[in-house]
């Protein structure tokens, strides 16, 4: 099991202090604690044996691949799911790991925007209820038809649900049949009022969607398995709230894109917290594209994952 997301601040702090050299106000200033607290974590860092054992045995040495990432890919907090440990299976822990670091991190208050698929609907499945008043929850983009499972509002709904939230969904459809009628729909009040709000909220949660044949776009009926394909031909390389990005991260020129009822790309980078969740192995080159385009500032993955975004992104300063 990962180190708990309370828990982390601790070894980020024993992280920052003893690896980087940094003093002790400076962690302070880094992590936005008080001296007095920086001082506090060390304490129990050292107490706990995490500075003895994490500099001498690969106990945590998920923990320090997790800083090590932070570190290279400029983000805020890393989490790491193990895959080495009998009886622990990633694809049933990530979840939960999610939900907890997502709960840790909305405030009362807040504004939380949340997008759709299949690793979302799993997270808003497990997460734990909490009494969350005040907590508004909006989609990121525009509705998929009812046949289709894990759509935005059924993820977005779920979630308000848990947090005992206001659920704001968006009426309107992913994707439009025409660029025109998506741009006079993007004018229409109400659509308008939605897609600018999206700037406001303080915390994002999402994936990063693929290209394959078999993806959500496709499974949908957004695109045919043809058209995503050239789209990987001109550059495509993965979907943020159902628009498709290149291996930089930018928003593609594109008609699908045109005709896409979502946040604007810039509004969601503009959200102060950004958790990107990632399972699935053949997401490697989606996320990519979407650290690459400033998407996500909390990561959560596998250790194999981390692994190959450490080696990537370490080649590439």
């Amino acid at each position: 099991m990962p180190i708990k997301p309370s828990d982390q601040i601790m070894h980020k702090a024993a992280w920052l202090y003893y690896m980087h050299g940094l003093r002790q106000d400076e962690v302070a200033k880094q992590l936005d604690i008080s001296r007095a607290s920086v001082a506090l974590y060390l304490r129990r860092a050292r107490d706990s044996g995490i500075v003895t054992i994490s500099t001498s045995t690969d106990l945590f040495s998920h923990e320090t691949l997790a800083r090590e990432l932070e570190d290279l890919l400029g983000l805020t907090s890393v989490w790491i799911v193990p895959e080495d440990r009998q009886a622990l299976d990633p694809a049933a822990e990530m979840p939960v790991l999610a939900a907890t670091v997502f709960l840790d991190l909305v405030r009362k208050g807040d504004k939380v925007g949340v997008a759709w698929g299949k690793t979302v609907y799993h997270i808003a499945d497990v997460m734990p209820f909490a009494d969350l008043n005040g907590v508004t929850v909006v989609q990121l983009c525009g509705n998929l038809g009812a046949p289709y499972s894990y759509r935005p509002d059924q993820c977005t709904t779920e979630i308000a649900r848990r947090l005992n939230a206001q659920g704001i969904n968006f009426y309107a459809p992913l994707v439009l049949s025409s660029e025109r009628l998506a741009e006079e729909l993007r004018a229409e009040p109400m659509i308008r009022e939605q897609l600018a709000s999206i700037a406001e909220c303080d915390l994002a949660l999402y994936s990063v969607g693929g290209i394959e044949a078999d993806s959500h776009l496709v499974k949908c009926g957004a695109l045919t398995p043809e058209e995503m394909r050239s789209l990987g031909e001109r550059g495509a390389a993965g979907v943020i709230a159902g628009q498709i990005i290149d291996v930089e991260g930018r928003l593609m020129d594109c008609a699908h894109n045109r005709r896409c009822i979502s946040a604007d790309l810039g509004s969601i980078k503009a959200i102060p917290k950004r958790i990107m969740v990632v399972q699935e192995d053949n997401k490697y080159e989606p996320l990519v594209a979407a650290i690459k385009g400033g998407f996500a500032s909390h990561l959560i993955v596998t250790a194999s994952m981390g692994k190959r975004l450490k080696e990537r992104f370490a080649t590439s300063k």
